[in-house]
């Protein structure tokens, strides 16, 4: 851990009790800084808030007081989602107190090596294949963390100069990092995500590129070249580009080329060979092969990582076979591209679990992909049928309505056969029925398992 002064003295405000809001209150005490914790919701353990008041932190729950913009803060450390039209934050941006995200504090404490990543899809699994690419050959530690679910200053915190860091970072994260900078950064893709946070789609692009924004030509910015707007995109930033192309687009970076994956004219491995499935997870292999050969990472170790690696949970994750039927689930395809590139990555007939939150769009271009790979769906959620009239548009001949992802389940065995996949890829967010993607996730793979189990008693 960097030893610095910034805070000393300051007083500061947390807002958010997450993970990485409780782990921030408490690093900025050892820094020096008087804190004051504030979050929307009162805790249920108590635990959460005697833990703060203990270390000497001021806590208010249950609301986020206007008030508190005039008690003189220097600085506020905001929880990500949170959004800047908050009444707090909104006056905070209108006195000018600078705001920053818990990574910003982290990247600020941080005193090794830093690999950062973001995307609209596949940040978490390159993030981790990464990670587990560059422990491969390293005799020093090299750990993950970010939006990825641990949090970043925590695990800064007990690293050293020779440590690496690989960090998923979201958008919401890097609006408040004004002077991150990792050495390597990696866009997986950029789609048209959290446009009800953002408001535009140039205010979306210009988050992701927070992360290059400190670079310069001795640093590596690692981009998907498979889109002409992405190569655009990655040439507003001033950092060494190192494409990587799944449709082999370029031989400057990574590529696929004839069923092979290359670096720069060397050919590492077959594609058929990554134990992933589906072209998006060759495309985040790429980006992972990229920074780790950057890094110096042997073939050896890189193809040890990539024929053995099963997934991330909730990211197309293979569940099991059960009577000769695949289950899957990919909670997190919280979107229409992440659904569409999950159906690619199946040459079996699709039983889909889709529906979810409706935030007002509709799925008229899952059409072809429904034609393509879909012989049943069972739909669920407040846009169930938004997506029914996209099923019917595709001529799928089994539509079918459920309550939720794990009331579908047993609907999805009733009409599949031996050979069918069973694949939850919502394309939607879960907050209609479920407090995260994961709990979704979870729930499925419960009923999968409670549906196995009766089959076999």
């Amino acid at each position: 851990m960097k030893k610095i002064s910034k805070y000393q003295g300051k007083k500061v405000l947390v807002m958010g009790f997450g993970i990485s809001g409780i782990n921030a209150a408490h690093l900025l005490v050892k820094l020096g800084a008087t804190v004051t914790a504030n979050d929307q919701q009162t805790p249920k353990d108590p635990k959460v808030v005697a833990d703060l008041e203990n270390d000497g932190i001021k806590v208010i729950t249950g609301s986020n007081p206007v008030s508190l913009a005039d008690e003189g803060f220097d600085i506020v450390v905001k929880n990500p989602g949170i959004p800047y039209d908050n009444p707090l934050v909104a006056k905070f941006v209108e006195q000018g107190t600078p705001i920053i995200t818990e990574a910003e504090l982290g990247w600020e404490i941080f005193d090794g090596h830093l690999v950062s990543v973001t995307g609209s899809n596949g940040k978490t699994t390159t993030t981790t294949l990464t990670q587990l690419m560059l422990a491969k050959s390293s005799s020093h530690n090299v750990k993950y963390a970010g939006n990825i679910g641990v949090s970043f200053s925590k695990v800064a915190e007990g690293m050293g100069p020779d440590d690496t860091l690989v960090t998923e970072l979201s958008s919401f994260q890097l609006l408040g990092c004004p002077t991150i900078h990792p050495h390597i950064a990696i866009i997986t893709n950029i789609f048209s995500n959290h446009l009800d946070y953002h408001k535009t789609r140039e205010n979306y692009i210009n988050a992701k590129l927070n992360i290059t924004r400190n670079q310069t030509k001795d640093d590596f910015l690692i981009m998907n070249w498979d889109r002409d707007e992405w190569q655009e995109i990655a040439r507003r930033s001033q950092a060494t580009i190192v494409p990587f192309s799944r449709l082999n687009k370029s031989h400057e970076g990574a590529y696929e080329e004839d069923g092979m994956i290359c670096w720069r004219g060397e050919q590492i491995m077959k594609a058929s060979d990554i134990r992933l499935i589906g072209p998006q997870n060759v495309e985040n292999a790429l980006a992972a092969i990229a920074a780790a050969k950057l890094s110096g990472v042997s073939n050896e170790d890189i193809i040890s990582v990539l024929t053995t690696f099963g997934g991330v949970r909730h990211r197309l994750q293979y569940v099991m076979e059960y009577q000769d039927r695949l289950f899957y689930n990919d909670s997190k395809s919280t979107d229409i591209e992440a659904t569409e590139v999950a159906l690619q990555g199946f040459d079996r007939p699709v039983i889909l679990l889709a529906g979810g939150l409706d935030r007002g769009y509709t799925f008229e271009r899952l059409v072809p992909y429904f034609k393509k790979h879909v012989k049943a769906i069972i739909v669920f959620g407040q846009c169930k049928d938004k997506m029914k009239d996209a099923a019917k548009q595709a001529g799928i001949p089994t539509i079918l309505e459920s309550e939720n992802a794990i009331t579908a389940v047993p609907a999805a065995w009733e009409v599949s056969e031996p050979g069918d996949v069973i694949l939850l890829s919502p394309a939607n967010a879960s907050w209609d029925q479920f407090p995260s993607f994961e709990a979704r996730g979870d729930r499925f793979i419960e009923a999968v398992e409670k549906l196995t189990n009766q089959k076999e008693k």
